[in-house]
């Protein structure tokens, strides 16, 4: 239901307007609305003061239109004088079923409250004013405020039952439609209309939205399918070693991502951790990662004596399948349990970390370009030996660059930092001490992926 405000039918024009100073009244009659009236203090000691406040219930049912040029601009309250507060708020919530926005007492000990129907963004404002004031004075008679509805027949009896006073039943004016008026406890006369346009174009809003949250429920459903199947492409089973325990993690922001870890069994003692970061977000970024992950995992073969042909194959594969704009940084690290070496690519990805048990850090640095920008690609491996009481981490950049609302990032120093403080504690839960470390920096929003993988040497057994 929807209020109308329409132009008195009186003499007098009423309106509000600030000065230099403080809110006053521009009225014809000065004795009645000077600068010391109850609407003026109203305006003064209320709208100004919670205004301030962007969280104001009375102030969200406004209507927005985003993408307009002209400033906002609605009806916010229509004063409405009556003698009690207590009878109008049952008459208003109770019998017209209209929504409580708000209940107030001024400086002055004047209570006052706001009500407004189901649906509109216009709210009453009901004041109590004293019987020694001028506003006393305008209790009672037609407030020219027309409400609307889509059927006043059913609307009529329904609140006829409830012991409003109508003034005639519905009827069919000259100017078309449907009116009747009634009045609240205090004599104020409200009019009630309906047309049927309004019905028609209230049964197409219903519909569109109807259609609106169906598509929107399919898409939801498509998006869980889409990040089950996802999930599934991350490693279910973690070949055993012996000289090596790890764990890996994905937190996508959104239901799907582009970011990216795995584990292959390259054959005996043979291990390849994988991290990777596809560009984009979303299902996009999604579809792009399973590419990834199905070429890297169909040719690993490749991997057991030949590392850097199969990155060129899955770079080859990567490059025709996807758009020019798309890429992936990659670290593929091959792991020999045998011998204790580490082989590595690193893909325009970031530095891996490994932490020496004596604490010192090295980094595995980027050895080639991005994966899918140039179809002619090549890239170069690094051995590295490691020790017992070696960790190492691999992670996308959803992990160091985690902010807070100030531009702060959790930043490689962080996570070196959190890599020696938890160095004592298993792969997993080594990984969560990690996470919670950026969430405790980072916003409440997560706005990227947080991946990695954490593998710590030990001796063999």
């Amino acid at each position: 239901m929807t209020v109308i405000p329409i132009q008195s039918g009186c003499d007098e024009t009423h309106s509000f307007a600030p000065n230099a100073n403080e809110w006053g009244t521009r009225l014809p009659c000065d004795s009645f609305y000077g600068s010391k009236s109850l609407l003026s203090v109203w305006l003064r000691t209320i709208i100004m003061p919670m205004a301030s406040d962007p969280f104001l219930s009375w102030a969200n049912r406004t209507v927005l239109r985003p993408g307009r040029e002209e400033p906002y601009l609605s009806i916010q309250d229509i004063v409405v004088f009556v003698r009690d507060l207590e009878v109008s708020k049952r008459f208003y919530v109770d019998q017209l079923g209209f929504e409580l926005i708000t209940e107030q007492c001024l400086p002055t000990g004047v209570r006052w409250i706001e009500v407004a129907p189901r649906d509109g963004s216009a709210n009453l404002a009901l004041v109590e004013p004293k019987p020694d004031r001028p506003e006393y004075q305008l209790i009672g008679g037609y407030r020219w405020v027309l409400f609307m509805t889509e059927d006043v027949q059913a609307t009529y009896k329904e609140w006829s039952e409830r012991g409003v006073r109508f003034s005639f039943a519905p009827e069919t004016p000259g100017w078309g439609g449907t009116y009747t008026r009634f009045e609240d406890p205090d004599g104020n006369a409200f009019g009630l209309e309906g047309f049927d346009e309004v019905k028609r174009s209230l049964e197409l809003r219903r519909q569109a939205h109807a259609e609106k949250l169906e598509a929107e429920r399919r898409v939801a459903q498509e998006l869980e399918i889409a990040r089950q199947v996802q999930a599934r492409l991350f490693p279910q089973i973690q070949p055993e070693l012996k000289t090596v325990e790890y764990a890996g993690i994905c937190l996508q922001a959104r239901r799907v991502g582009g970011d990216y870890f795995d584990f292959l069994n390259l054959g005996p003692q043979r291990l390849a951790l994988i991290i990777g970061d596809v560009s984009g977000k979303g299902m996009a970024a999604a579809l792009l990662m399973a590419n990834l992950q199905a070429s890297l995992r169909s040719q690993s073969s490749l991997a057991f004596d030949q590392p850097q042909a199969l990155l060129r194959s899955v770079n080859r594969v990567f490059y025709d399948n996807t758009s020019d704009s798309a890429y992936a940084s990659l670290l593929f690290a091959e792991y020999d349990d045998a011998t204790r070496r580490l082989r590595y690519a690193n893909c325009g990805h970031l530095s891996g970390l490994l932490l020496r048990r004596d604490g010192n850090v090295e980094q595995l640095e980027s050895t080639s370009t991005l994966l899918g920008l140039f179809k002619e690609w090549d890239c170069s491996m690094r051995e590295q030996e490691l020790f017992p009481g070696d960790v190492l981490a691999l992670y996308t950049d959803g992990v160091t660059e985690a902010s807070n609302d100030r531009g702060e990032e959790f930043g490689e120093r962080s996570l070196i930092e959190a890599l020696r403080q938890h160095r004592e504690l298993s792969c997993q839960a080594l990984l969560a001490a990690i996470v919670d470390g950026v969430r405790r920096v980072g916003s409440q929003e997560q706005h990227d992926d947080i991946t990695a993988i954490v593998a710590k040497f030990k001796a063999s057994e």
